[in-house]
């Protein structure tokens, strides 16, 4: 077996382990193996095991990389987990299945009007920027109903939030903080938790675990 598969498999049974062992949760969690930077020859033997979700940062990478593999696997779901411009809207609806990065109303009116116009409904998380930080894009959580209710006037398929804590701090908390945000909101899903603390994210019930490195290896 592939050792690429193998660290897969390896992470999906600790997965289940945890959420098995964890009273208070209902769905276990997929895994997005973040394909972003690797080449689409490195990430076959996982597409051939058959697993179907992958999160790309890059919509022209992803549209060099996916197109073809796409119309040959129709059961696979790709993830746009980066950060998404408003000129690049209309190629990501069009590949993409979820976008896990919407931020603000601008982009949410653009992709309101492009899935109009493509007559394709793309499923959405909004980022939320939990831990406050300057550099990082995302809606504030003060901000989070207004925006919210803002999407739902446009119609938007909103199935959760999204966040990335903040570097070298403790994640658990925020993680809470997201769950707590989530149910606040009657939303779905969370999309939380990579290669160094999925874990932690499957105990506060996230949908979606963004794992690369513990898949693929590190990037080059």
């Amino acid at each position: 077996m592939h050792r690429i598969v193998e660290n897969l498999l390896k992470i999906n049974e600790k997965v289940k382990r945890k959420f098995e062992s964890t009273s208070h949760l209902t769905n276990l969690p997929k895994i997005i193996a973040v394909s972003k930077t690797f080449k689409i020859d490195h990430i076959e033997p996982v597409i051939n095991h058959g697993h179907l979700d992958y999160g790309e940062n890059k919509v022209q990478e992803a549209v060099d990389k996916w197109t073809e593999v796409k119309k040959n696997n129709k059961d696979l779901k790709l993830h746009l987990i980066g950060r998404l411009q408003t000129n690049k809207v209309k190629p990501a609806v069009q590949l993409f299945d979820y976008i896990h990065s919407l931020d603000n109303k601008k982009l949410a009116n653009k992709i309101c009007k492009v899935q109009s116009e493509l007559n394709k409904k793309i499923k959405l998380f909004i980022q939320v920027n939990i831990g406050d930080e300057d550099q990082k894009s995302g809606i504030s959580k003060k901000d989070l109903p207004d925006f919210y209710n803002f999407c739902l006037q446009l119609g938007l398929d909103i199935k959760g939030l999204m966040c990335i804590p903040p570097l070298n701090e403790d994640p658990i908390k925020y993680f809470v903080e997201m769950n707590k945000l989530k149910k606040k909101m009657n939303l779905e899903e969370l999309s939380m938790g990579m290669s160094s603390d999925y874990i932690e994210a499957v105990e506060n019930g996230s949908s979606f675990l963004r794992i690369g490195s513990g898949i693929f290896g590190q990037r080059s």
